[in-house]
């Protein structure tokens, strides 16, 4: 079972993040863009969804209005990831859970991730 979705465009960003998430043991997929993301949910549930923001095809504000209209995603939490100003406000404005600013601090990562998957052996 997936416990994270890490929905990120940048190659680099999402290898990293897998693989640290994946060394303290959590199940992680990930996709480069919203569409994709929604893609995937159709057949997955996933704990927790760690979305970029600023992405081609589907923008993370784009896959956030969409995740809410469907009554089968809308309670999966949403962190979003970006380093725009505001980032708290953005985040309530789109019923995100949380938010993490970029460049992402470790520490801060590992702290909500343990928040939303109890279990990291899921």
């Amino acid at each position: 079972m997936v416990s994270i979705l890490i929905v990120e465009d940048e190659h680099n960003i999402r290898a990293v993040l897998t693989e640290i998430l994946e060394d303290e043991g959590y199940a992680v997929a990930s996709v480069p863009n919203g569409l994709e993301a929604l893609v995937f949910l159709q057949e997955h549930r996933p704990q927790l969804i760690l979305l970029d923001l600023g992405m081609p095809v589907m923008t993370g504000w784009e896959f956030c209005e969409q995740q809410q209209r469907d009554p089968a995603l809308a309670d999966i939490p949403v962190v979003v990831m970006s380093a725009t100003p505001h980032l708290d406000q953005t985040a309530a404005a789109l019923h995100a859970a949380d938010c993490l600013d970029k460049p992402i601090e470790l520490n801060a990562l590992l702290g909500m991730v343990e928040q939303y998957c109890a279990d990291p052996a899921m």
